[in-house]
């Protein structure tokens, strides 16, 4: 079961690694957002590393 839980961190983990691409190659992209989903990828990522 907590294999379950760490492949869903990771996948959500490479989703938000794909918005934070996405969103700095806009023309003008919004650092606001950039620094949150940094954040959040952060979180899961630590999470990931304490499973």
């Amino acid at each position: 079961m907590e294999s379950t839980h760490i492949s869903a961190l990771n996948t959500k983990h490479a989703g938000l690694e794909r918005q934070i691409h996405e969103e700095m190659m806009r023309p003008a992209p919004d650092d606001a957002k950039i620094k949150t989903l940094k954040r959040r990828k952060l979180r899961i990522k630590e999470e990931i590393l304490m499973n």
